[in-house]
């Protein structure tokens, strides 16, 4: 069981900060307690060594009366959920350039953990676990089902889970018998952007699997949403993670292209070409051979 209340610190007056509560199942057999306590202190001392403007700071850690406790940064501002609710009671859709500013922050962060060695996996991405500062800074937070990937192939999880369903890839669904790697994170990144730009949750991938047709397109629901970020979010959203982009950069560069929020706020999103639009090479070379038959045929037609 976990908790997370807002605490101030008694030796740095004013500062405010979140307070993490792990209390462990006391009827669990005593070697069961301690490796669960060996984990949250792994926890705690891969946590604090991440700095990144993205992520909340860990500053410390103790225990007291068999429970474990995790000192962070607090991040005040509403999450992205929250900001998604009020804009559907609105009966109105969040900008998608708002949506992909901050898509563009969340790939920061992500290639940040996933590029430390061993990589960190987040594996519970999702809008309620994304706040918005009042400047305009988005914080990936919970950290409660974070994994070490260890360069010897053992995978280290921390409180144990299987995050939340509507986000879940396919792979992670086995717990940690399921083999998870930043793909599983780029799923859950891409089914995050699909419930903030449409205002309704994506299939469940379980659902997905049995009824592969049943996912609604993103501009079905949102005709807004340009071609170039549907195409992208579905190709996160891929059931098998081969078919999913191989990193976060990958993903960030299918859905930006060339456009970065941070530096062109107010520029126009960027215009999909038609490689943009197709899957494959293949498929390029058919579109121009069916073009260029088409206007053959005008041109015959016309001469006769």
């Amino acid at each position: 069981m976990g908790s997370i209340y807002l605490a101030e610190d008694m030796r740095l007056e004013g500062r405010l900060c979140a307070l993490k509560e792990v209390e462990h199942d006391r009827t669990m057999p005593a070697d069961l307690i301690k490796q669960a306590r060996e984990q949250f202190l792994r926890e705690a001392t891969v946590l604090a060594r991440l700095d990144h403007p993205n992520l909340p700071k860990v500053s410390d850690f103790f225990s007291s009366g068999g429970r474990d406790y995790l000192v962070m940064d607090f991040v005040p501002g509403k999450d992205l959920r929250t900001l998604m609710v009020e804009a559907r009671q609105r009966k109105s859709f969040m900008e998608e350039r708002d949506v992909l500013g901050w898509a563009n922050q969340l790939a920061d962060a992500l290639t940040y953990m996933h590029s430390q060695n061993p990589p960190i996996l987040h594996r519970d991405i999702k809008p309620g676990n994304l706040k918005l500062t009042p400047n305009g800074l988005v914080k990936l937070v919970d950290f409660g089902l974070v994994k070490i990937l260890a360069s010897d192939d053992v995978t280290i999880t921390i409180l144990q889970g299987r995050g939340t369903a509507l986000y879940t890839p396919l792979e992670q669904y086995g717990g940690d018998t399921g083999h998870t790697d930043a793909r599983s994170d780029i799923y859950a990144f891409g089914a995050t952007l699909y419930h903030l730009l449409t205002n309704k949750p994506p299939i469940e991938a379980r659902e997905r699997f049995l009824n592969p047709d049943k996912l609604i397109a993103p501009r079905e629901l949102n005709p807004d949403i340009s071609l170039r970020t549907e195409r992208a979010l579905l190709w996160a959203m891929s059931l098998h993670p081969e078919q999913r982009p191989q990193d976060v950069e990958t993903f960030r560069q299918a859905l930006l292209g060339d456009w970065n929020p941070a530096t062109r706020p107010r520029a126009p999103l960027p215009t999909p070409s038609l490689a943009d639009l197709v899957s494959s090479p293949t498929e390029l070379t058919l579109i121009w051979l069916s073009a260029g038959m088409i206007l053959l045929s005008l041109i015959l037609t016309l001469t006769r």
